[in-house]
């Protein structure tokens, strides 16, 4: 799936279930709250923490896909095409980070 088609099928999925779009802070609100469920799972996972009981059948990739769809809804209204946005992101860190990670001896 190219980041159009997900942008247009979030949208499409919100007109016909969703009703309409959160507004945007409470959708930010909803990111942070996402990151956060990542965030707890990388800890347990990869970090030091250990899992609750209850945490045990958390699945890192669905909580993943969770902070996407928020994010394409952010991004769909607020009018922001993410392929251009991240064409644009891309070219940007290339120019300035195109040497300073190869030469960084802590890498």
């Amino acid at each position: 799936m190219r980041i159009e088609e997900a942008q247009q099928i979030v949208d499409e999925w919100i007109k016909k279930y969703g009703k309409r779009y959160f507004n945007e802070l409470t959708n930010m609100a909803i990111l942070t709250e996402e990151v956060g469920e990542v965030a707890r799972i990388m800890a347990r996972r990869y970090g030091e923490q250990s899992f609750k009981e209850s945490d045990k059948s958390v699945d890192l990739s669905d909580e993943l896909a969770d902070v996407l769809w928020v994010l394409i809804c952010i991004a769909n209204q607020t009018g922001v095409n993410l392929t251009e946005a991240l064409k644009k992101n891309i070219e940007k860190k290339t120019e300035r980070d195109k040497t300073r990670h190869i030469n960084n001896p802590k890498l």
